[in-house]
């Protein structure tokens, strides 16, 4: 019997631009901390070893501190790791795993297999057969050696390999290195560990994906696992269970707003986010300035408890209702007809969308100003100074109002 935890697509080394840099850089912690977590589980369960199906690094120019960081991380499991280069760190003539070995930081235990063939672990009668890409794109099936490569009798036969089965996945993924989706069957494999897709999927019976340790893009394809996978002997069909390992889960969420009770929605589902959620949200459609301004303060008060999150709400219009413009003391006057020219722009018909995208969001200075004014007219008032209306505009309307005062 053999019992090994497979994992793949790391990704060490990746920057996540799309975010704020304090943002980025506990994403790329994380990564970091995942893989010393795979470590401790591969250490939990007695696994003979641990399988890595490609892209442990994101780029090959990795620094060299990112470089000793990642072996470092490996240190809570001693038993062996067989890493398998992908298209992210191919192994070319010159790559970060050449790199690697020049820095001395690969310990004994850890074998990266840079040329195709078979690795074997004796004490486990297992026979591995390899396909590491040695250049970033291929148009050949790498792992067709493996049909025709004989392995001692008695071991279990295990497929370690990086790219696309062909006709299975539904999206794009990084890379077009072909791998046929009969291989585990006409090589005769026990198991095919993959890489490239970063979520984890079973294929067939013997043929899965890990997927990615730890979610690094919005969709919905379960990532964040590590495969624990038990072979009770050669021929047998694999146990696999899907082991959590990931710290933070993405979300993607396309809103549109229609009533108030479309914002009161999404607040709550805001609330419910805490300090292991990564969120994008888009919102679009029309609402009242006072629900948007408390839509935007929900958003920002989410962005203090969430590790990271993007926003967007330049598709949302912003139509000020009576309420809204009492509220603001822009019934009658200059104040008055400014507001009626913002919401015209995101009425009218030919609209250019960013002047009418511009237009709610002066709406929303608007309500925030007056907001931020409200305390200090308090304080004037409670010390008998008359405050004076024209020295500081209205700005902030629906923020401060009781959830029941806002208008339909």
């Amino acid at each position: 019997m053999i019992r090994f935890l497979h994992t793949a697509d790391w990704q060490i080394g990746t920057q996540f631009g799309q975010f704020e840099p304090d943002e980025a850089a506990h994403l790329a912690q994380a990564r970091f901390d995942t893989v010393r977590r795979i470590a401790a589980e591969a250490a939990a369960r007695n696994a003979d070893a641990v399988l890595v199906a490609g892209d442990v690094f994101d780029l090959q120019t990795v620094s060299d501190t990112v470089i000793r960081r990642l072996f470092a991380a490996l240190q809570p499991f001693s038993g062996p790791w067989i890493m398998l280069p992908g298209n992210h760190d191919a192994a070319l003539v010159e790559s970060v795993w050449t790199r690697a070995q020049r820095l001395n930081c690969i310990t004994p235990n850890v074998r990266v297999v840079l040329e195709p063939g078979v690795v074997l672990l004796d004490a486990c009668r297992c026979a591995l057969l390899c396909a590491p890409l040695t250049q970033r794109i291929t148009y050949d099936d790498t792992t067709a050696f493996f049909d025709t490569t004989e392995t001692p009798p008695g071991y279990h036969r295990v497929g370690l390999a990086h790219g696309s089965v062909g006709g299975i996945l539904q999206e794009s993924i990084d890379s077009s290195n072909p791998i046929a989706p009969t291989r585990a069957a006409s090589a005769r494999l026990d198991y095919l560990a993959l890489g490239d897709w970063h979520g984890h999927l079973r294929v067939d019976e013997r043929t899965w994906y890990a997927g990615t340790h730890e979610q690094d893009r919005f969709r919905a394809n379960e990532p964040g696992f590590a495969l624990d996978v038990t072979l009770s002997e050669p021929g047998a069909p694999p146990r696999v269970e899907a082991v959590r390992v990931g710290q933070y889960q993405w979300h993607r969420w396309d809103e549109t707003i229609s009533v108030p009770t479309d914002v009161d929605t999404l607040e709550a589902r805001l609330a419910a986010l805490g300090a292991h959620d990564v969120l994008r949200v888009e919102a679009g459609g029309t609402a009242a300035l006072a629900d948007a301004e408390a839509l935007r303060v929900a958003i920002e008060e989410t962005r203090a408890r969430v590790r990271a999150l993007r926003a967007d709400l330049s598709g949302l219009h912003v139509l000020p209702t009576a309420d809204d413009l009492a509220e603001l003391g822009a019934q009658s006057g200059y104040l008055a007809k400014v507001v009626a020219r913002l919401r015209g722009l995101q009425e009218e018909a030919q609209a250019d969308p960013q002047q009418a995208r511009r237009a709610a969001e002066a709406l929303l200075l608007l309500a925030r100003f007056q907001r931020e004014q409200r305390p200090a007219q308090q304080r004037d008032s409670q010390a008998g100074q008359p405050h004076d209306p024209q020295a500081a505009q209205p700005h902030d309307s629906s923020a401060a109002q009781p959830r029941g005062a806002r208008s339909a």
